[in-house]
C-alpha cells in the first residue's frame, strides 16, 4: 500500500521534526518533478497529427479493438464508452499526460483516493478525489476486507475507472469518437475464424466466468444462438469487457427471472368451463398470446426495430422469452428511448 501522502494532525500537535523534514522533502522533490515535467512538455509539444496517427494505428491491433469499448444497460438503454485500456493507449499515444492514482489516507475501514489526468503542455487538469470502503459485496450479504492485498485490488479498479473519466476530460473529444470507430472497424473485419466457432467460444466463455448459460444469452438477445450476427457479436465482447473491468454486474445484463412468468397467473376458469390450453401447446401465435401482456402486433414491431426476421415457429417456442423482451422494448419506446 502506498505511503499517505496527507495525514491531519490535532490541534496543537507538533509532527517530530525527523518526520516534518522527510514530508518536506518529498514535496519539494514531487514540486521540482512537476516543474521538470511541465518544461519538457513545452520544449517538446505535441505533434498533433502524428499522434492522432499512432491513435489510429494503435486502434488497428485487434487485442486493443476487443477491449476498447464497454458496455451496459441503464434505464432501457445501452450506455458504451471508451473502457479503461482505451484511456491509457490515448494518454500515452496523445503525449504529454501525466495521469494516475494517489491513496491520499487510509482510516476507519476506507480509503480517500485522488485520480487526475493532466495535459502538462496546456496545463489543463481533470482531478477525482472520492472514498473508497474497504468491503465487497458478496450476494446479499456485505464482506468486509482485511487483508491488504484486498484492499489495495479494490482501490486500485475504483482508482482505474476515475482515472478513465479524467483521461476523457483532457483529450479533444472528437479524437476519442475516432478512436472508437476505428476499434469498431477493426472488430468487424478481417476475421477468419468462421463466425460460427467464435459463436460457441463466446458462448462457452459467458458460461465458465460468469455462469451465463446459453439460454440468459438467447433471451436477451430474442433469438438462438446460431442466429447471432456480428454485430452482437460485438456487442456481447462489449458486455464481456464491462464485466471484466468490472463497470457492471452480470445482473444488469442477464436475467434469471421472467418478468412474463412472475407477473403473469393463468385466469380461474369457471366451473362450467374448460382451462384455457398452456402457451407451449397452442398451434398459432395468436392462440398463444390469449392473457398475454403483448400483442402479436406489438411482437411484429419488436423485431422489425431490432431488424430480424420474424420467426413465428420460435417465437411459439421461446414465448415467455419474447414476450418479456417486447415488454422492455414497449417500456423503452414510452420513454422515448432506443433499445
Amino acid at each position: 500500500m502506498s505511503e499517505k501522502l496527507f495525514e491531519a494532525s490535532p490541534a496543537g500537535f507538533q509532527p517530530p521534526a525527523a518526520k516534518s523534514l522527510q514530508t518536506e522533502a518529498a514535496v519539494s522533490r514531487q514540486a521540482q518533478e512537476v516543474q521538470a515535467a511541465m518544461v519538457i512538455a513545452k520544449k517538446f509539444p505535441r505533434d498533433e497529427n502524428s499522434a492522432y496517427a499512432r491513435i489510429m494505428k494503435a486502434c488497428q491491433r485487434k487485442s486493443l479493438a476487443e477491449a476498447a469499448v464497454y458496455e451496459y444497460p441503464r434505464g432501457g438503454t445501452k450506455v458504451s464508452g471508451p473502457s479503461i485500456r482505451m484511456a491509457e493507449v490515448l494518454a500515452q499515444s496523445w503525449g504529454n499526460i501525466d495521469f494516475g492514482v494517489v491513496e491520499l489516507e487510509q482510516r476507519d475501514g476506507e480509503s480517500s483516493v485522488m485520480a487526475y489526468a493532466w495535459d502538462l503542455e496546456t496545463n489543463t487538469r481533470q482531478t477525482k478525489i472520492f472514498q473508497v470502503r474497504h468491503e465487497r459485496k458478496a450476494g446479499r450479504e456485505i464482506k468486509r476486507l482485511d487483508d491488504p492485498r484486498d484492499v489495495y485490488e479494490m482501490v486500485a479498479n475504483q482508482g482505474a475507472r476515475r482515472v478513465r473519466a479524467c483521461i476523457m476530460g483532457v483529450i479533444p473529444g472528437d479524437v476519442i469518437d475516432d478512436a472508437v470507430r476505428e476499434c469498431e472497424r477493426t472488430m468487424e473485419k478481417g476475421e477468419k475464424e468462421p463466425l460460427s466457432d467464435r459463436i460457441r467460444k463466446m458462448v462457452a466463455t459467458f458460461a465458465s466466468e460468469y455462469n451465463v448459460s446459453q439460454a440468459m444469452i438467447e433471451a436477451r438477445l430474442g433469438h438462438k444462438a446460431d442466429a447471432i450476427s456480428e454485430s452482437e457479436i460485438v456487442s456481447l465482447k462489449k458486455i464481456y469487457r464491462s464485466l471484466k473491468d468490472g463497470m457492471a454486474s452480470v445482473e444488469d445484463f442477464f436475467s434469471k427471472t421472467s418478468r412474463f412468468e412472475s407477473t403473469s397467473k393463468p385466469a380461474e376458469a369457471a366451473p362450467e368451463k374448460p382451462a384455457a390450453p398452456a402457451p407451449a401447446k397452442a398451434k398459432t401465435l395468436a392462440e398463444a398470446l390469449k392473457g398475454a401482456p403483448v400483442s402479436e402486433e406489438e411482437i411484429k414491431a419488436y423485431y422489425k426495430a431490432k431488424g430480424q426476421a420474424f420467426d413465428e415457429g420460435w417465437v411459439l417456442e421461446n414465448l415467455t422469452t419474447v414476450v418479456n423482451n417486447t415488454l422492455d422494448f414497449l417500456d423503452s419506446k414510452k420513454d422515448g428511448k432506443l433499445i
